[in-house]
């Protein structure tokens, strides 16, 4: 048995008079065998890395007959992504092999000419310029779900739920541009966790000598969950292209930019892909980050006074709007050290084109070269107290130092809808913390488990407690 699964349990997770150290897997004592990194990575991706790994480095191995190369250093981070994009720019097999049944060629796993043509027009739909528009809409839905916690008393619920409900009203009505309603909103939410609890992200084709690695098993399972997102998001692109949906969408403007510029390549699959892509992307990562929060103030009862005395200050007693997130800075400080210990997409896998070298390793082609901001955002040389949550690392002008803190990745392939995501998880979360005291159910056992985002294995049960 992996080290990782002996007793103690698989996770760490330590407090004291004002600090906390949140949950984390239990490092294996070793650089793991072949076998038994297929096993850790099949459970969760995060589980395979030693503590070893946890320092600045550029380190080479072979899994079976497959270079791996992992790029740790902000050195090498900057090479791979930004640097020499153009030889690293593509996904991994694994992540494409993982997504490309319920998204398609959507700009996520997308690469060369595809990914240029949709890359500036993506980037347009979600451009931050677009945010204080969209801003009116998160604070109606997250308003709308407080009023709704008004009535929850003692009982618990699910907050990653919770909070996959809340953003994916948020993105149904920016993106598609009407309500989405529970019922639907549940049948993506839960088909894309049903989704990640399906597919298998470590393509073992692709380490036996498959540069594409092998195709997806499409079994009823996966089938019956991709069948659940594709119902929602098609009637949603079938209502816009009969010219019933709302004009000021994100999805219309695809629309009309197909009609305008034919030359861009958008038919109506790669509506659906990109239309689909957008929403996965932009409720999935926030709402497992809200999530996060949620546990991570809970044990901070001295932040939790920080962000509270913030809002206080900035707002009074009204509702925190879009206009007041620049302000609160406290509140970003939160979301943004959430991001640095739990990132939702904790693993960068790409494939290299051709022969390279990163520092002083050489790569081969079709190499896997993983850049993790895992391991980035806890590197031990990197970050002081890098385990424990310490918001005030994000207060006032400190940054941390350049490629060292990328939880929407960097470069040219820097998340598109970066501004978005942000600002969303900052306004949802002072909305909902100014009216009340979220806690994780006693006895609750966290566990960070990674198969295609990083979420708390079987979510998060809290309560909620309005405030006086």
């Amino acid at each position: 048995m992996l080290h990782l699964f002996h007793k103690p349990a698989p996770y760490l997770e330590e407090s004291g008079p004002g600090w906390f150290e949140p949950a984390r897997p239990r490092p294996p004592s070793h650089t793991l065998g072949t076998l038994d990194t297929i096993l850790a990575a099949k459970r969760s991706l995060i589980s395979i890395f030693p503590e070893s790994a946890y320092m600045s480095q550029v380190h080479s191995q072979r899994v079976l007959g497959r270079q791996v190369i992992l790029a740790n250093s902000p050195e090498s981070v900057k090479y791979v992504m930004a640097t020499r994009h153009d030889n690293f720019e593509r996904k991994s097999p694994q992540m494409r092999r993982a997504l490309e049944y319920l998204i398609g060629d959507g700009l996520f796993i997308s690469d060369g000419e595809t990914w240029k043509r949709r890359r500036p027009l993506v980037a347009d739909i979600v451009h931050k310029n677009r945010v204080p528009v969209f801003g009116k809409t998160m604070e109606a839905v997250t308003v709308a779900m407080a009023e709704r916690w008004a009535d929850y008393g003692d009982t618990p619920f699910n907050a990653l739920v919770e909070m996959a409900e809340l953003t994916a009203e948020i993105i149904a009505r920016t993106v598609f541009g009407n309500d989405l309603g529970a019922e639907a909103a549940h049948e993506v939410i839960e088909g894309f966790t049903r989704y990640q609890d399906v597919i298998d992200s470590f393509n073992i084709g692709y380490f036996l000598g498959m540069d594409e690695g092998m195709p997806i098993i499409r079994g009823p399972r996966l089938r019956r969950s991709v069948a659940r997102v594709d119902k929602v998001i098609g009637k949603v692109i079938d209502d816009h292209l009969q010219g019933k949906g709302d004009h000021n969408s994100m999805v219309d403007l695809l629309v009309k930019r197909q009609q305008k510029s034919p030359e861009l390549g958008l038919d109506v699959s790669a509506l659906r892909n990109e239309a689909a892509t957008i929403f996965m992307a932009g409720h999935e990562t926030t709402a497992a980050t809200l999530t996060w929060a949620w546990y991570l103030i809970a044990n901070a009862p001295w932040v939790e006074e920080a962000v509270l005395g913030e809002i206080e200050r900035v707002c009074g007693g009204r509702t925190p709007t879009v206009a007041d997130v620049d302000k609160l800075d406290w509140c970003r400080a939160v979301i943004e050290e959430t991001l640095r210990l739990y990132p939702p997409v904790p693993i960068l896998a790409r494939q290299a084109k051709n022969a390279d070298r990163v520092i002083d390793v050489d790569v081969d082609p079709a190499a896997l070269v993983l850049v993790v901001p895992w391991l980035l955002h806890r590197t031990r040389d990197l970050w002081e107290q890098p385990d424990r949550f310490l918001p005030e690392r994000f207060v006032g002008t400190g940054r941390p130092t350049p490629y060292t803190y990328i939880p929407f990745a960097i470069g040219p392939r820097i998340c598109a809808g970066l501004s978005f995501g942000l600002t969303e998880a900052i306004l949802c979360f002072a909305i909902l913390i100014q009216r009340f005291k979220v806690r994780p159910v006693p006895g609750t056992k966290v566990e960070p488990i990674c198969r295609l985002t990083l979420r708390p294995d079987g979510g998060l049960p809290v309560t909620v407690t309005p405030r006086a």
